[in-house]
């Protein structure tokens, strides 16, 4: 899976929301506190703003408001340094970006999100505002189901860019990532099934599989069953255990259809959760470097675990994790050479 990446070629691209989430500080309430934490996020950045942190080149397509809002979301996007090339600025009188409010949970009240992103400018996207050399310009290109549900002309700009990116040689990673709120379990499977057999890498929770896609059988049944259905190379899926909003267990399981080989190590366990937010995203992140950088499925499914665990550590949606620190955290995982208990 692993190719060389051509020169002004990205090895990855990105379509999806972005999206400014205003948190209440520490473990303040929503319908109490009076002061919200700014930060920019969206599944799709999430996961190219990890590989960017972990030295691949990547960038997002997407929609924003021509106004300051729009102005910070690129400015922070460019910080981490994944490619603003491809944003198109919505200059209508009605542009917007999305929001949602952020309340982070203490044991037994749970994490909440509240969401306000109707009308905003990706969903008036269309594929004649995406530039014709973008399609032949990334050996990947990566969306997931939030970017279907969002509105039908959003839904039809990402099905063609799937197609397109496809037809132009590249790999397509899709992230299952169903939400409730958006859309109902039929209408997503009905979408998703169409554009299953121009997918490569999957990212799909048993959950999904079961609910959603009517799936029978053990969870390795299950994955391997996507790559006997479609011509999809790889399938990973997350193991998440909630101990408390504070504490959470952390693991994976990726199938490749090539080797026949599934892949697991031990979990991360009591992980000290700071914001789980972004950190599905992470894991995406971490198994997609592996296999660009790598073309391999264990290192892909140690630092997708490594780099999910990591960002349940740190506040806001965004990655802050380089290479060299993953390298480290995958090493004391699988316990090699010497620990310390400080970086120093």
């Amino acid at each position: 899976m692993k190719n060389q990446t051509k020169s002004n070629q990205f090895d990855i691209l990105a379509l999806g929301e972005l999206l400014l989430r205003l948190s209440s500080p520490v473990n303040e309430r929503i319908v109490r506190g009076s002061v919200f934490e700014k930060c920019a996020g969206g599944a799709e950045l999430n996961v190219v703003s990890g590989i960017s942190l972990m030295g691949l080149r990547s960038g997002i397509i997407s929609k924003v408001p021509k106004n300051d809002l729009g102005v910070y979301i690129r400015n922070q996007i460019r910080f981490l340094g994944v490619s603003d090339d491809c944003l198109i600025y919505d200059e209508s009188p009605d542009a917007r970006l999305g929001i949602y409010f952020y309340e982070n949970g203490a044991s037994p009240r749970k994490s909440s999100v509240v969401y306000d992103r109707r009308h905003s400018s990706i969903n008036n996207l269309r594929m004649d505002e995406i530039p014709e050399d973008v399609f032949s310009s990334a050996r990947m290109f990566h969306t997931c189901g939030i970017s279907l549900a969002l509105s039908p002309q959003c839904r039809e700009a990402a099905v063609q860019c799937i197609r397109r990116f496809k037809e132009a040689g590249a790999l397509v990673s899709f992230d299952v990532n169903f939400r409730a709120n958006l859309w109902d379990e039929s209408t997503a499977r009905a979408c998703i099934t169409e554009i299953l057999p121009y997918i490569d890498i999957l990212f799909v929770s048993e959950e999904t599989s079961r609910r959603t896609f009517g799936k029978k059988g053990t969870i390795k049944e299950i994955m391997k069953s996507y790559t006997e259905e479609y011509p999809i190379s790889v399938v990973a899926s997350t193991n998440r255990k909630v101990i408390s909003p504070k504490q959470h267990t952390f693991g994976s399981t990726i199938y490749s259809a090539k080797e026949n080989q599934f892949y697991q190590e031990p979990p991360y366990e009591a992980i000290d959760v700071v914001d789980r937010i972004g950190s599905g995203d992470a894991y995406v992140s971490g198994v997609l470097y592996g296999l660009l950088a790598h073309g391999d499925c264990e290192r892909a499914l140690e630092y997708g675990n490594a780099a999910s665990a990591v960002k349940n550590t740190v506040p806001g949606d965004l990655p802050c994790t380089d290479l060299a620190e993953l390298n480290r955290i995958i090493a004391a995982h699988k316990n090699i050479g010497e620990q310390s208990e400080m970086n120093r």
